[in-house]
């Protein structure tokens, strides 16, 4: 791994649990667990994996962490095909032309050799700076960036080959100019919903957590957080009708994004109190695969909020 400078001491992260109450002042609720992987990754200047069903509040994280350091946000989406132009930098190519046919016009590139003028061109000013770039560009004086990575499970295995350099040693060569080395490296949280595995030589980079769904309790305490003017019965109703639903076989469980898009549905429609008529009006909210809602109502709503109600 990289050497970090003395001044990337993270003083904010004295503890696990002033990592839980400061990621709670964003607005983000976490375990023991994650508090104490994202302490770790703070600490020790690793990458953090983060793997776990869509909806559980994987990129959400990096959001509480960006806001709590005071550092720019920069988000790589991954998609299949993703490559170092997008990912990392490209050179500017009109920009490059209009500095040809300028200099032409001008008589200043007459008498410049072939690598005089090949030097004029790959110069920084015409450099297009990408997510992994920018996030090794923030000045010495500035807060580290948060580098979100997600949903890396999407792209090939060749821009995971890629990652490799820039998560060892925080720099990225660019052929033409040189390295690119971080002088305040970045906080980088890398998300995967696990539809392929992760290569281990990537995950030898990084810490690693597993983000589970939230319990009951915690669950409840999320949507009163997030979405405070939820009657807490109604929120109580919403949480355990998600964990109960949860462990069903979904094709796709209800993660927290639904349960707050669901809670939200129902105050809109007045209801403070769960029952089975709201719950089949606003099934659309929670269940975004038709199998899943067909397989609810073929159960039957009332029979799924007795069973929560008892749990």
């Amino acid at each position: 791994m990289a050497e970090i400078p003395s001044s990337m001491s993270f003083k904010h992260a004295a503890s696990v649990e002033d990592v839980v109450e400061s990621l709670s002042g964003q607005n983000y609720l976490t375990d023991e667990g994650l508090g104490t992987a994202v302490f770790l990754a703070l600490r020790l200047h690793r990458p953090l994996l983060l793997e776990g069903e869509a909806g559980v509040g994987k990129t959400e994280v990096a959001k509480a962490l960006s806001g709590w350091l005071g550092g720019e946000l920069i988000r790589l989406q991954c998609y299949e095909g993703l490559d170092v132009a997008q990912a990392a930098y490209e050179w500017d190519y009109s920009k490059q032309l209009l500095y040809l046919r300028a200099a032409e016009a001008a008589g200043t590139i007459e008498g410049l050799n072939v690598s005089e003028l090949e030097d004029s061109l790959y110069d920084r000013r015409f450099l297009v700076r990408r997510p992994l770039l920018r996030s090794l560009s923030a000045p010495s004086d500035s807060p580290p960036p948060v580098l979100l990575i997600d949903e890396v499970d999407r792209a090939d295995d060749e821009f995971e080959a890629f990652l490799l350099e820039m998560l060892s040693e925080y720099a990225v060569t660019v052929p033409e100019i040189g390295e690119f080395r971080a002088e305040v490296p970045p906080v980088v949280v890398i998300t995967s919903n696990r539809t392929r595995d992760v290569h281990d030589a990537l995950k030898r980079r990084c810490l690693y957590h597993w983000v589970a769904h939230p319990d009951i309790d915690r669950e409840i305490e999320i949507l009163r957080v997030r979405a405070p003017h939820v009657p807490l019965a109604l929120a109580r109703d919403v949480a355990m009708v998600a964990n109960e639903l949860r462990n069903m076989g979904l094709y796709k469980p209800p993660g927290v994004a639904e349960t707050l898009d669901w809670a939200e549905a129902l105050v809109l429609l007045g209801v403070d109190e769960l029952d089975t008529e709201a719950a089949e009006a606003t099934v659309s909210a929670l269940l975004k695969y038709r199998e899943d809602q067909d397989r609810i109502k073929a159960r039957g709503f009332q029979e799924i909020l007795s069973v929560a109600a008892e749990g």
